[in-house]
């Protein structure tokens, strides 16, 4: 039926009507915070491009734990500054590395406890080159090296294990990586450590900010050669299936809200949990936007985590995670 029989304002009449019909819906349990963790005691060094997101001394971070379990989150997604890097990324494996120490430390924390600790999987924050892998000389210059990166990534899932992980997330988008990881978890004990691959990680301007909270811009280069180009939706879906087929339990997206569309297929395609991961560039272009007075924050910020949903995330990693789970409430 059509106009004036069929009126569809006649559900948007008031909150509560609204509030029955909404199809999408965001609680704190669908976020994920993501933790930068630095060497030290007492350290909370705000990072210049990301208002409100600070390197952090493990102490501070399992107070951050603490409150991110108070509010109802679902977990943190935990990043390492190294003490010192070297060009085999040798801090990403080192059972005294800084993110296993941060495991350790919040898995004796009760209230911390209640969080999904997700590890994030990657070379390029210990390397002393920045690159996600092992880097080779080759007759044009340089080459990110794939195979030989594997083992290591590997040894940091393994080792990220032991020290208390719920969840590895390899996030360098070497060919492979999955499987590698899934047997040495296997080999070494830990069958139910799941995997949550980065599937689909494009070359993407919006890690800007990410590279000065985790030190890890290349010295040299770029990472077009591993991270996928932005403009194929295809070559992102297969990359799930590959890796899905070597033994990812979970994929995550990343970007989310320049990526909406691979979020949507993904979700058509695969019936595995898929998470998103509003990144860095996204969180400080709306910092940027509410500073100036240009956007409603609250608004804002509800509104961009409801359209990752609407698109098919089932959660989100996101530096709003706190404010958002504040509002929320």
């Amino acid at each position: 039926m059509s106009f004036p029989e069929t009126r569809m304002r006649r559900l948007r009449r008031t909150e509560s009507l609204r509030a029955l019909v909404r199809e999408t819906a965001v609680t704190p349990g669908d976020l994920i915070y993501p933790l930068f963790l630095c060497p030290g005691e007492g350290v909370r060094r705000e990072v210049g491009s990301m208002p409100g997101v600070f390197n952090l001394s493990v102490d501070e971070a399992v107070r951050e734990a603490e409150e991110a379990a108070r509010l109802g989150l679902g977990g943190l997604l935990l990043f390492g500054l190294p003490e010192n890097k070297d060009e085999q990324g040798s801090g990403a494996y080192d059972d005294n590395g800084i993110v296993q120490q941060g495991l350790r430390a919040l898995k004796a924390s009760p209230a911390a406890k209640k969080l999904v600790l997700i590890a994030d999987v990657c070379l390029c924050e210990y390397t002393s080159h920045g690159h996600c892998g092992m880097v080779v000389e080759t007759i044009d210059g340089f080459e990110v090296e794939n195979d030989s990166t594997l083992d290591l990534l590997a040894q940091t899932a393994v080792s990220q294990a032991r020290a208390g992980a719920d969840v590895v997330a390899p996030s360098d988008m070497m060919d492979g990586r999955v499987a590698a990881i899934r047997r040495l978890l296997d080999d070494e004990g830990f069958p139910q450590t799941p995997i949550l691959s980065y599937a689909s990680k494009f070359a993407s301007a919006f890690y800007g900010p990410f590279r000065e909270a985790a030190a890890s811009a290349p010295l040299f280069g770029d990472r077009k050669t591993y991270q996928m180009d932005g403009a194929n939706l295809r070559e992102a879906l297969c990359e799930i299936e590959l890796d899905l087929e070597e033994g990812a339990d979970m994929i995550l997206m990343k970007p989310a809200m320049p990526y909406l569309d691979v979020i949507r297929a993904a979700r058509e395609r695969v019936d595995v949990p898929i998470g998103a991961y509003q990144v860095s560039g996204e969180y400080s272009m709306l910092q940027a936007a509410f500073q100036k007075g240009w956007l409603d924050h609250d608004r804002a910020i509800l509104e961009s985590l409801l359209s990752i949903r609407r698109a098919g995330a089932d959660f989100i990693v996101t530096y709003f995670a706190k404010e958002a789970a504040k509002l929320l409430a």
